[in-house]
């Protein structure tokens, strides 16, 4: 038996009460991307969970994609998610990450995510309601707080 650090039991606590997300357009329609900025107003209020938008990748637990993954933008899809410190989660947003939904058999498109980078959470819908975007999340956070990806 194994025992886990101190410091790495704070670190792992301190992640799964304040996960920082990175968002990630790979594609998208923005559709996605207007319901995950809607689920961080007011209304919806994450940000009271300590759930809160990073500028980042390397401060980011989290990286939330959305869209389909294109030609242009799988490069930096590849960068961003090896610039995210371990643990980290990836939670695909909507339908284009997990299928490329109506985007499928473009010669432009690179995706599914899946086939890029692992993921571990699916938010589906087209878009997402802001609540099953939460659920998603509270997942993630979930996934994090056993140290990463299941």
């Amino acid at each position: 038996m194994t025992t886990i650090p101190l410091l790495d039991r704070l670190v792992r606590k301190a992640r799964s009460r304040s996960p920082w997300l990175f968002h990630l357009n790979a594609g998208s329609c923005n559709g996605c991307d207007i319901e995950l900025v809607a689920a961080l107003t007011p209304r919806y209020d994450v940000e009271q969970l300590g759930i809160r938008l990073e500028a980042s990748p390397r401060h980011a637990d989290v990286v939330v994609v959305s869209g389909p993954v294109t030609r242009t933008t799988r490069p930096a899809v590849e960068t961003i998610y090896a610039q995210v410190p371990e643990p980290k989660v990836v939670v695909a947003l909507g339908s284009c990450p997990a299928s490329c939904n109506v985007f499928a058999g473009s010669p432009t498109i690179e995706g599914p995510l899946d086939r890029i980078i692992p993921v571990d959470v699916y938010v589906p819908g087209c878009p997402p309601s802001p609540h099953a975007i939460i659920a998603g999340i509270a997942q993630a956070v979930a996934i994090l707080a056993n140290g990463g990806a299941e």
